[in-house]
């Protein structure tokens, strides 16, 4: 039951890189789709540079740069089969976030998952990893208008948790991310993913940077956190 002193907040989730470690699953799913269309130098550090980035407008961006022929939906239904095929085998959820996520349910803060992949990429992933029995609130960018750096996703979100944008906290792998949790009146919470994006102006906007990523977040400092910036109503 929830508490009748629960402060007014609610806490906005990215799903891959921030909840859950699934970028190797996105690249191979990646490298398996270019292969097929005759793409073999599609490395690692390639796929960096989209992360953060909605996968039709990753795959918008990698049809134009190879010169790809196929329909921007083919190429969008294939990875995300590949993608589903690897997430539904293996995919591992941060600790300290599975941490937070249930320390949040239990309070009683309303959540949700804002994100680029597909909304059958997300129920996948949250069902393969027991998530689901935490966020049943979900926003893919297939379901608003622009994907990140634009705000729409997490607006989205906070209209159907029924809470002000400023009363959400955003926690974000990615600058995209960061700048549209900005864009969105949202405070953020920076766990960077790849430690060369640590510098990057959007992260400047977060009210929290962890500087480490994963291995500097905790459950407990950042429940703290939302806590202390709360809301009343």
């Amino acid at each position: 039951m929830q508490r009748t002193d629960t402060p007014r907040v609610a806490v906005v989730f990215d799903l891959d890189g921030t909840l859950v470690d699934s970028e190797p699953n996105y690249y191979e799913a990646g490298r398996r789709l270019l292969e097929r269309y005759g793409v073999t130098d599609f490395g690692w550090e390639r796929h960096t540079d989209f992360i953060g980035i909605g996968t039709r407008e990753t795959l918008a961006a990698l049809k134009e740069e190879y010169g790809l022929d196929a329909p921007l939906d083919e190429l969008l239904a294939g990875k995300n089969r590949h993608y589903l095929e690897l997430a539904r085998a293996a995919t591992e959820v941060f600790p300290e976030m599975r941490a937070f996520v249930e320390r949040l349910h239990a309070e009683g803060v309303p959540m949700a998952v804002a994100s680029g992949s597909s909304r059958a990429a997300i129920e996948a992933v949250l069902g393969g990893t027991g998530l689901d029995a935490y966020l049943t609130t979900l926003v893919s960018a297939e379901e608003v208008e622009r994907g990140k750096p634009a705000p729409d996703v997490f607006l989205e979100a906070a209209r159907r948790l029924g809470v002000e944008p400023g009363h959400c906290v955003v926690l974000e792998d990615a600058p995209p991310g960061a700048a549209a949790a900005r864009a969105a009146g949202m405070r953020c919470v920076a766990v960077p993913y790849v430690p060369g994006t640590v510098d990057d102006p959007a992260f400047g906007g977060a009210e929290l940077l962890l500087r480490g990523g994963q291995a500097e977040f905790t459950a407990a400092a950042a429940y703290d956190f939302v806590m202390a910036g709360r809301r009343t109503t």
